[in-house]
């Protein structure tokens, strides 16, 4: 009984004890008066929205999905609730994360160099910066270049409709072809609308390139949006076109702020 209803045995056993007895529940009632507990986010309503405050900053996935991870533990999660004032634990963390939609990460990053000792206070001042540049209404973009792709006629996955027998032909090798080069996608991610941008380049990702996409968006999306817009918030990688150390990143910024 227990495999088939997914009930405890503990809890069929004690429901055969009442009827062996002769216990009557009282007509509406599924248990008797005083069985089982309020939850807790019944009786603790700041709980919810406390564990909610502490995941977010740290909550990774697609924006677009309703499926999210946590890269926090949950002793970590109940040891910070305790310290706010609530009476969790482990168990009660799980359950809560799982009725807001989280979901544990399946894998860790952990060779990745060096760890520098400030880097979560970094990424929670970058945190913090754009959660005020998006209170004030200003714009707040992340940039990046996306994968470079091979420009010919070269396989990709996926498949399409022809007829059956006539599938389309491609190199066999993917050797760049000289006279076609390759493309290199440049993305604007507008945080607060959640919309993008893509500017496509055949030439080489340099810093100017990687500013002329953020310009192109301005103009074609960004102004519109933001009419009003004094400031303008861009959040970036390390490396690359648009690094931190890239003299030329931080010229081309310059000119175009101006």
């Amino acid at each position: 009984m227990a495999r088939a209803t997914g009930i405890a045995p503990s809890t069929i056993g004690r429901a055969l004890r009442e009827v062996r007895n002769g216990e009557v529940i009282d007509p509406g009632r599924v248990r008797r008066p005083g069985a089982g507990g309020k939850l807790k986010s019944a009786t603790d309503p700041s709980l919810i929205d406390d564990l909610r405050a502490l995941v977010e900053p740290d909550t990774r996935g697609d924006p677009q999905s309703p499926l999210l991870w946590t890269c926090k533990s949950l002793s970590k999660l109940a040891h910070a609730l305790c310290d706010m004032g609530h009476q969790v634990g482990r168990t009660l963390v799980w359950e809560l994360l799982h009725k807001l939609g989280y979901r544990l990460q399946a894998n860790r990053k952990t060779r990745e160099g060096t760890n520098h000792p400030d880097r979560d206070a970094q990424f929670h001042y970058i945190n913090d910066q754009v959660k005020a540049a998006l209170a004030a209404g200003e714009p707040a973009i992340s940039v990046d270049t996306k994968k470079k792709e091979l420009v010919g006629d070269f396989k990709n996955a996926g498949r399409e409709w022809h007829p059956q027998g006539s599938p389309p032909q491609v190199r066999v090798h993917d050797f760049v072809i000289p006279e076609l080069g390759r493309t290199v996608p440049y993305g604007v991610y507008d945080i607060a609308d959640n919309t993008g941008w893509v500017s496509v380049g055949i030439d080489h990702d340099t810093a100017a390139f990687a500013i002329n996409a953020i310009r192109s968006w301005w103009v074609q999306m960004g102004r519109e949006r933001y009419p009003d817009a004094t400031r303008l918030t861009i959040t970036a990688d390390g490396g690359g076109s648009n690094g931190s150390r890239v003299r030329l990143w931080k010229r081309e910024c310059r000119k175009f702020c101006a």
